[in-house]
């Protein structure tokens, strides 16, 4: 069966690899912004690019458990390393807003208190920082079913994070709304199998 071979076939990936591939993004986005790729506005299409990234990435984490629940593909070993690299993207794209596009310390507090997208995107980082501090296997062992609970603010993350990404938008765009239908239609089938198993 399809679905055998792909999970034979994620057994033998290590998850190192998957690191390297989903970095390879952020370095082709600097290089092509050193090297006067990414337009007029070199630093704010840094910005979005790697926010983007970022978001297609919570997409992607939000995916694995459905994906196992409903074909049987099992590509959850990954969803730890796809967690941290979303982190790291945001990270990076917090930076570059930061340290590139800002700049000044009075002006970066300014905007997260007065812009509305700014707030948004900023109050979804701060909740990442708990999850990323508490991916590994002491936290896991430690925290024990305070885990899950803790892990669940992945959601709102993921709803913040598109929601910022309609503000930041100038215009009416679609593709914003894209990410948002998707991430909504995902954490709505595991909203419904919840209510499915506490109905049995």
């Amino acid at each position: 069966m399809l679905v055998d071979r792909i999970n034979a076939v994620a057994r033998r990936v290590p998850v190192w690899s998957v690191w390297l591939i989903l970095l390879v993004p952020a370095v082709w986005t600097f290089w092509l912004g050193l090297t006067g790729g990414l337009g007029a506005e070199p630093i704010k299409a840094l910005e979005r690019e790697l926010g983007e990234v970022a978001l297609q990435l919570v997409i992607l984490g939000l995916c694995i458990t459905p994906l196992r629940r409903f074909l049987g593909v099992n590509l959850i070993r990954f969803r730890r390393a796809i967690g941290l690299l979303t982190f790291t993207y945001v990270g990076l794209h917090l930076l570059v807003w930061l340290v590139l596009d800002v700049q000044i310390l009075a002006q970066i507090w300014a905007d997260i208190v007065k812009r509305p997208y700014v707030t948004v995107g900023f109050t979804a980082f701060l909740l990442m920082i708990p999850l990323a501090l508490t991916s590994n296997d002491w936290s896991l062992r430690r925290l024990g079913p305070r885990w899950r609970r803790l892990h669940k603010l992945t959601y709102g993350v993921a709803v913040l994070g598109a929601v910022h990404f309609i503000w930041l938008s100038k215009g009416f765009q679609i593709e914003p709304l894209i990410y948002l239908s998707a991430i909504l239609g995902l954490l709505a089938l595991r909203w419904r199998v919840r209510r499915r198993v506490q109905r049995a």
